[in-house]
């Protein structure tokens, strides 16, 4: 199995927070939609006749494309890819794109899951992060997808935002929890250079909050999921038993994907390869015959880094024995040395076979991998 990434990277508007590769260039869409096709036709062999899986319209903003649009793209994938044993087709949208109509569109096509970004249910925050619709906004747009037969909706969330409290966090999720929504992805605001809230940052226009307030949000992260009945199956992810995210699962254990469009990654198993981040420059090099892209071979460190960083984050960890057979005793070794500190913490555990985080762990999950990994 392999799953198909296609980056869409229109929005009508810039978020404050979001360094991801976007644009508000409207007008190109034309010209990207058959660059893309053109993409998907190229690299036919890229996953080498592997069956698709899984397959995700990430942004970017992909709900700024029409149901026509999507349709050309289905009609290059169904042309080139056996979807036949795909479980997963998934949109990412913004709520204030979700109306009746494009609803109404979207039920002519094979989507089956939604994600929607909706980040808080605070309106004054959500004007500060530059976001177009409302709480009630949001909550409307969650109940139309379900009213149009969307069973596997995902909702995003950001904490740690600039002026939150515990409380409000908590409220937010207690929201979340009344829609009956299948999964729901948490993220920490993290401050990336050169964004709005950066710079706004710079200027002491905002405060981040302090790390014992971050601490204090992620428990009552983890602890409201565990009562509302969701897995937390990577550190920032949990799913309703039977919801998990099959695309972005397979990118924590390392399954091959083909990333298509602007800014896109695609990993073949052996090598990652990324296209150009510039969507003029994207379209220009596929309306000439070939791709603007840039390209490297993991060597055994970095495959064995790769390793430790996605599938630590994970509640199953990993297997030591696949560990031993992929990279030898050395590494082996290496992993167990370095990671028996934190067994005696109780911030790993290491139970028969299987290495991972211990709930206590979670909170340091990014101190634990970093040491765990070869430099």
């Amino acid at each position: 199995m392999a799953g198909i990434y296609i980056h869409v990277p229109f929005c009508k508007t810039r978020c404050a927070y979001c360094d991801f590769y976007s644009t508000t260039l409207a007008e190109l869409k034309p010209r990207y939609i058959e660059a893309i096709c053109q993409e998907l036709t190229m690299r036919h062999n890229y996953l080498h006749n592997a069956h698709i899986g899984s397959l995700y319209f990430g942004g970017g903003t992909p709900s700024q494309l029409k149901s026509t649009d999507f349709r050309k793209i289905f009609n290059c994938i169904h042309k080139t890819y056996s979807l036949n044993d795909c479980q997963e087709i998934t949109l990412e949208a913004n709520p204030d794109d979700l109306t009746e109509d494009y609803l109404r569109q979207l039920s002519s096509l094979p989507f089956n899951r939604i994600s929607i970004g909706i980040q808080t249910f605070h309106d004054p925050t959500l004007r500060l992060l530059n976001r177009r619709h409302t709480a009630k906004e949001a909550i409307e747009a969650v109940h139309r997808c379900q009213q149009y037969g969307f069973q596997n909706i995902s909702i995003d969330l950001i904490y740690g935002l600039p002026g939150e409290t515990p409380a409000q966090w908590a409220d937010d999720l207690h929201t979340a929890f009344t829609l009956g929504v299948q999964h729901i992805s948490a993220y920490h605001l993290t401050y990336e250079q050169g964004t709005l809230l950066w710079r706004m940052l710079q200027r002491k226009e905002i405060e981040e909050v302090t790390e014992d307030t971050s601490v204090a949000m992620f428990r009552i992260l983890c602890e409201e999921m565990r009562q509302a009945g969701f897995e937390h199956y990577e550190i920032s992810n949990f799913a309703q038993p039977g919801y998990r995210s099959k695309h972005n699962s397979a990118y924590w254990h390392e399954v091959p994907y083909l990333g298509c469009g602007p800014g896109a990654h695609s990993f073949d198993g052996n090598a990652r390869e990324w296209n150009v981040s510039s969507l003029q420059k994207y379209i220009e090099a596929l309306e000439n015959g070939h791709r603007n892209f840039e390209q490297e071979t993991l060597d055994t460190d970095n495959r064995y880094n790769e390793l430790i960083m996605t599938r630590l984050r994970t509640c199953e960890g990993f297997s030591l024995t696949e560990l031993r057979q992929r990279f030898g005793k050395s590494y082996y070794d290496y992993c167990l040395l370095l990671a028996q500190p934190y067994i005696k913490q109780g911030l790993l555990e290491q139970k028969e076979d299987t290495l991972k985080l211990t709930q206590k762990g979670i909170f340091v999950s990014d101190d634990i991998i970093s040491d765990l990994m070869r430099v």
